[in-house]
């Protein structure tokens, strides 16, 4: 008889999102007269893909009509295109990258599991908490041993390596999710000293590194010195340009990454080329505009709406005097539950009493316990409209 994987009975019974959309779906059942629901829960986008970019796929949708210009099977690693364009992006924060170290996929989260096909199942993977449910599952699904190292308000939600500590893979999120907490060059380089002492790798994400504003944080691993040697960088356009939908993304490995005589470059080369047929001519084609100087600007414009609800939601915050961070800098604010309440008790309140959805933080790991996550991707009414419930909720504080 078949033998399933066994590591899946070790997964929690649902997913964190999974649960709050039944919650929500509940409430909203139970409740009929409320018209309303104001999410800052989930970080999907709620602004369309740039003019750039519709025009790129609507041109490329044009191009596979025609049979001059018709595309089928695209390169596995990626459009040489899109490739060479992701590179010089790099170029202009002074990251040099050959298109050869640049992979495009089918979105951030799919790479995130699908990297660590790279890594034996006997390696130990440090997870820096709270952090992205997927990091957890998916080394729960490979059975493999985790580490949760948690961070803290103390630390900013950006600590520090352990030197006692020893693991093979270490997971960085920065802009983080769910904390918005940011790493500085300095913590950054304390981490890659750590990998490359230890023969780690890190898997950095990088997803939000275009809501960065301060200079001394970095927008890229790369621009700390080691890092070519210990880590990969897994991007996306999701919140980046609004690619939730159109599904893209994209991940870098160095060829001076080489683990046991094996280059990780390589091995990835032969990994796509394996198990997949490469992402979509027309999705590239999209891709690409991102990265002209009028993509930039376009996309830059829709950030700043992002930024703008921020500091609605932060403002809300200062006002009835909760703690929190994130926020400028991250598209997240992670905010230190009222009163003693937990995590899904201040969730089920504000629910119950002024219709917003947020995301608890113990979601996000345990000790996350007693925080909660509030995304800045929502509606710029619907933003405004919960900031001002949650002030009259919570008491204006002088």
């Amino acid at each position: 008889m078949l033998t399933p994987n066994m590591n899946y009975k070790d997964l929690k019974d649902s997913y964190l999102f999974y649960n709050i959309a039944k919650k929500t779906e509940a409430y909203s059942s139970q409740n009929v007269l409320v018209h309303k629901i104001y999410r800052l829960g989930i970080g999907d986008v709620s602004l369309p893909l740039c003019g750039a970019a519709i025009a790129a796929l609507h041109s490329a949708v044009d191009d596979q009509s025609k049979k001059d210009t018709f595309m089928g099977y695209m390169p596995e690693c990626g459009a040489p295109f899109l490739r060479e364009a992701i590179a010089k992006h790099y170029l202009k924060r002074g990251v040099s990258l050959s298109a050869e170290e640049v992979f495009v996929s089918s979105g951030a989260s799919d790479e995130l599991g699908n990297i660590l096909d790279l890594f034996d199942k006997s390696s130990t993977a440090l997870v820096i908490e709270p952090a992205y449910p997927a990091y957890v599952d998916a080394n729960i699904m490979a059975g493999r041993r985790i580490i949760h190292y948690s961070s803290s308000q103390e630390n900013g939600f950006a600590p520090e390596p352990d030197p006692s500590l020893k693991a093979d893979i270490i997971y960085i999120c920065s802009p983080n999710n769910p904390t918005g907490a940011v790493f500085t060059k300095e913590k950054l380089k304390k981490w890659v000293d750590f990998a490359n002492d230890n023969g780690s790798v890190i898997l950095f994400d990088a997803a939000y590194e275009a809501f960065i504003e301060d200079e001394d944080i970095p927008h890229s691993i790369f621009e700390i010195d080691g890092a070519r040697a210990c880590a990969i960088e897994i991007c996306s356009l999701s919140k980046t340009a609004g690619f939730t939908g159109t599904r893209l993304g994209y991940t870098v490995i160095p060829k001076e990454l080489e683990r046991r005589t094996m280059s990780l470059n390589d091995m990835w080369v032969r990994n796509r080329t394996t198990k997949s047929n490469g992402v979509s001519y027309i999705l590239q084609k999209g891709a690409a505009a991102v990265f002209t100087e009028e993509g930039q600007r376009q996309i830059k414009e829709n950030i700043e709406v992002y930024k703008n609800n921020a500091r609605v939601i932060m403002q809300a915050l200062d006002k009835v005097g909760l703690w929190y961070c994130g926020g400028k800098n991250a598209p997240y604010i992670w905010c230190k539950c009222p009163n003693g309440m937990t995590s899904w008790e201040f969730f089920d309140y504000l629910l119950e009493n002024i219709q917003v959805v947020g995301t608890p933080g113990v979601g996000f790991g345990e000790n996350g316990e007693g925080y909660f996550r509030f995304t800045t991707f929502g509606d710029v009414e619907d933003t405004k409209e919960s900031a001002k419930r949650l002030i009259k909720l919570l008491g204006e504080k002088v």
